[in-house]
């Protein structure tokens, strides 16, 4: 079976993006960083953006698709986004588009992208799962401020998911923000938080399940001792035995197999 990998090249406030590399095949999913910054962040990541065939955006904030124009046109590969995504960003006309919807599964080379509405204050969000032909599987769910039924189907049984794990909620009370940021930071159309993460990460365990990454950690009201003090013990207790970790902002990270853990290969049939 040929190796797939997920690239964090990067995930907070400042800016989100992934790739997802399968031979000589690139993904990006979000951009939200410079066009720059992300060929210097591949770079150092070894992920070769000579191979990337798109870029998948979950929303049109800054944060998360700062850079996907320019990447776009610059490697002369398609946008996958929502309708709303689409018309919120108003890219250069030579940038093309590929819808993203809950109706649909998107092929782009040996990528199947599928997604789902979250619940965000953006035009259309979405979070995003992508499919191998083998059977491997990863998941994208942030920026919302709560884990709908749609989020819950999409994630479910994937081998690597990358889930926000935004802010600890008493540290975000207690925060400098003022009343109305900190009502939409944990409303229903904000962020979710580090004990929402943590149900349901509990929730979607399954055996196949081998690597966690939180993601969009809040600088001012989370760290990752605390994400993951928070999260660890209620996964761990629903038998998670994979690799957890969270996201950098400032750098990439390591690649991480997508692929079932060691001990569930025998058992999981594609």
């Amino acid at each position: 079976m040929t190796a797939t990998t997920l690239h964090v090249l990067g995930s907070g406030s400042k800016g989100n993006a992934f790739a997802i590399r399968h031979e000589d095949a690139v993904i990006l999913i979000d951009a939200g960083f410079s066009a720059t910054e992300i060929e210097r962040r591949c770079a150092t990541a070894g992920v070769p953006l000579e191979g990337l065939i798109g870029i998948a955006i979950t929303h049109e904030h800054g944060d998360h698709a700062a850079g996907a124009a320019i990447l776009a046109a610059r490697h002369k590969v398609p946008l996958l986004t929502s309708p709303g995504t689409w018309a919120a960003l108003s890219p250069d006309r030579r940038v093309t588009h590929r819808p993203l919807s809950a109706a649909t599964r998107v092929e782009v080379g040996p990528f199947t992208l599928l997604a789902c509405p979250t619940s965000h204050d953006a035009a259309e969000p979405v979070a995003i799962a992508v499919e191998l032909a083998d059977g491997s599987s990863c998941a994208f769910a942030y920026d919302l401020g709560r884990p709908t039924s749609a989020v819950r189907y999409l994630l479910r049984d994937r081998m690597v998911l990358v889930l926000e794990a935004n802010h600890d909620e008493v540290r975000l009370r207690t925060s400098s923000y003022p009343p109305s940021v900190q009502q939409r930071i944990g409303g229903s159309g904000g962020h979710l938080s580090n004990r929402a993460a943590a149900e349901l990460l509990a929730e979607l365990h399954h055996p196949g399940l081998s690597a966690v990454v939180l993601a969009h950690l809040s600088e001012r009201c989370n760290d990752e001792a605390g994400a993951l003090a928070a999260i660890e013990p209620s996964l761990r207790a629903a038998g998670f035995t994979g690799m957890l970790a969270c996201a950098p902002q400032h750098r990439p990270m390591a690649p991480i197999a997508v692929a079932p853990p060691m001990h569930a290969q025998t058992t999981l049939r594609f």
